[in-house]
């Protein structure tokens, strides 16, 4: 049995992985700036109303909430992305590779 052999069965899963992870990492890239300038730009306005004393922040509290969340969604994300890619190899190692390329381009 030669290369050629083993790797024809697996060229759909391998093409159309690749095509997703890059239309899926271009996606994230731009999707990811404008989440980007949204989130600085709602930062900014509560620090020029905190200012003028129009609201008042309490940044220690604003951390209490957040940490617990973003500490879970950490543990569990990753554990989820690792069994599922693990689940179909040839597609999401192609989907990896095309999600990075996704993500690099310009």
């Amino acid at each position: 049995m030669n290369a050629v052999d083993v790797i024809t069965p697996l060229l759909p899963d391998l093409s159309l992985g690749g095509l997703l992870g890059f239309c899926a990492g271009f996606a994230i890239k731009k999707a990811s700036r404008v989440l980007i300038l949204v989130v600085g730009v709602v930062f900014v306005l509560v620090q020029i109303l905190a200012y003028y004393g129009i609201i008042t922040v309490h940044w220690t509290k604003v951390q209490e909430l957040a940490e617990p969340v973003l500490r879970t969604g950490a543990e569990d994300g990753g554990a989820w992305a690792l069994e599922v890619l693990r689940a179909n190899l040839p597609f999401g190692g192609a989907f990896v590779a095309g999600l990075l390329l996704g993500l690099r381009a310009k």
